[in-house]
Order: structure tokens, then C-alpha cells, then sequence
């Protein structure tokens, strides 16, 4: 994410995909603020679990097979090395935009503890919290509301009080609960290499700038600098989607943005988020959502 304090969330001084939080190696909490005009926008990914609140800014979200949005009040948990980006929408790019984003994160390290972490009897609860942050996640209803209390006090504690309200924190995540959502329906494809993260980011970037157009494998394919064949079985290794399956998506995530935010008729969002035809559009976000665009729209 963008950071103002932090100009090496700006420009990463090595890999693309690594991304090294700021600490002490041995840290278990880390807490970052970042404001700025958009969000972090390469994929990315560093050795500890995320806890993320977005404050302010709108935008795509993609972890895994995940493709989804993201909107202020939002809370998600992502776990150890797992790639990810929250990706701004065009707006906060432009330069004459004067739209803002914010957004607070804690970072756990559960590495840090080291064998602490397996010989201390009363950390053995952390081991099992952190073997099921093995995805993304969302958190929603009453333990949303409760962490995101605690998130927003974090700035205001230090020492024990950190650790305390960071294992508070922990506590609340109950994986059996409908509070606590899984976003991701595969396993996720843990810790990319520096050259397949390169490769990843260079294709994600050229297919969210280009989703609404139509977009030739062979196009895509060249991103990576691979034939049509290998980058099929590397996006699809990478992402559980075939190349198609990721593209219908994100235009589908756009479209139900657009039915609940604007006016627009059905047709011209058809036609703006890339589809060619509308009955191919009607049927692919009935597939994708289980409703018609007409339902979805009501939904407002």
C-alpha cells in the first residue's frame, strides 16, 4: 500500500513481488497507517499475516482466485506469503484526481516468535490461529465491528498494551463463524519466485488496464514473454482461473459496481466493462452471481 511516511512502500528496493515490512526482526506486531492518493498498486507479497481496515478509497482486490472489490469499513485477513494487491480504481490515479485513500494495517509475525511459539504452552492457541489464516479472508457482522474498535485504537498503544490488544485481536478471528469469510476457494498459491512475481504483476497490470476491450491470449501472453501454451498453465497454476475465467470475472466484479452505483442502462454497462454481446453478458453474471443483472440492481 501507499504510505506517506514510508517512501520504500513507494519504490521497493529490490523485487517486485517481495515486499519487507519495516521492523525489528524480531517484532510480532507491526502497525502501519498509509494515506496517500491510491493504494500500493503491484502484486505483492512479505512473510507475515496482514490485517487490513480501509478507512477511505474504493477499488479491486485480488488474492489467489479472488477477484472482488473493495470499499471503505472493509476489514480483511490475509495470510503468511501469500501474493496480493488492493488496487485503486483509475480515478485516484488521475492527476487532477483529488480522491485520497486510507487505510490501517497490523501485521503479525508469528515467525518471530520463533520455538517460542511450540514450547510455550500458553502460545499454542497462536499456532492453531495461524495454521488457519491460510487464505484471504473477510471479516464481517460482529467481529468486524469489534476488531475494527481495536484497529482503530492501535496507534494509541505500545508495549504490553500492544501485545495485549494484538492478542485481543487474535482471539476474535472464529473460523466457524459466517462473521469470518473465506474468499478464496482453492488454496492459494503460496511465495512466488522474484521472476514468476515480475511475470504476474507485468500481466495482472495489463489485464486490469485493458479488461474492458477484448483481449487476445496472444497479447497476454507476450506480457510474460511466454508462448500461449506455457502461460496458460502458468496463470492457471498461479490464479486456480484459466485466462478467460479471471477476465469474465473482473468485468463482472466492474459491472456490479456499476448497477448498484449508477444509472447507466444494462446494455451500455454490457458494452463498457467489455462484453460484446448482451445476451453473453446476461448469461456470464448469472453464472457468476446466481442473479441477472435486473436482480442485482435491485439489491441497491
Amino acid at each position: 500500500m501507499d504510505n506517506n511516511r514510508n517512501p520504500s512502500l513507494f519504490y521497493p528496493m529490490s523485487k517486485v513481488i517481495s515486499f519487507q515490512i519495516p521492523k525489528s526482526e524480531k517484532t510480532f506486531i507491526q502497525y502501519q497507517e498509509d494515506r496517500g492518493k491510491h493504494f500500493y498498486d503491484k502484486l505483492h507479497q512479505h512473510p507475515q499475516a496482514q490485517l487490513t481496515l480501509i478507512l477511505e478509497g474504493r477499488g479491486q482486490f485480488l488474492v489467489g482466485d479472488y477477484v472482488g472489490r473493495f470499499e471503505p469499513g472493509e476489514v480483511f485477513l490475509l495470510g503468511e506469503s501469500i501474493p496480493h494487491v488492493f488496487r485503486s480504481d483509475g480515478d485516484y490515479f488521475k492527476n487532477e484526481s483529488e480522491l485520497t485513500v486510507a487505510g490501517n494495517t497490523i501485521f503479525f509475525d508469528f515467525q518471530a516468535l520463533g520455538s517460542a511459539l511450540k514450547e510455550v504452552e500458553e502460545f499454542h492457541e497462536l499456532v492453531k490461529i495461524s495454521e488457519k489464516i491460510n487464505g484471504c479472508f473477510q471479516l464481517k457482522g460482529d467481529i468486524r465491528a469489534k476488531i475494527t474498535r481495536l484497529i482503530n485504537g492501535f496507534g494509541d498503544v505500545s508495549g504490553i498494551n500492544k501485545l495485549q490488544q494484538s492478542l485481543a485481536i487474535l482471539s476474535l478471528l472464529d473460523f466457524t463463524s459466517e462473521d469470518v469469510q473465506p474468499l478464496n476457494k482453492v488454496p492459494v498459491h503460496r511465495t512466488m519466485t522474484e521472476r514468476d512475481g515480475r511475470r504476474m504483476d507485468q500481466v495482472m497490470r495489463f489485464i486490469l488496464d485493458n479488461s474492458t476491450r477484448q483481449i487476445t491470449l496472444e497479447e497476454v501472453a507476450e506480457q510474460a514473454y511466454m508462448s500461449k501454451e506455457a502461460f496458460c498453465r502458468f496463470f492457471k497454476l498461479r490464479t486456480r482461473r484459466t485466462f478467460t475465467q479471471y477476465v469474465q470475472q473482473l468485468r463482472i466484479t466492474e459491472a456490479k459496481k456499476l448497477l448498484l452505483e449508477t444509472d447507466m442502462g444494462i446494455s451500455g454497462i454490457s458494452y463498457q466493462v467489455g462484453f460484446q454481446t448482451l445476451s453473453h453478458f446476461n448469461k456470464t453474471f448469472k453464472n457468476l452471481t446466481g442473479m441477472t443483472p435486473k436482480e442485482w440492481r435491485k439489491l441497491e
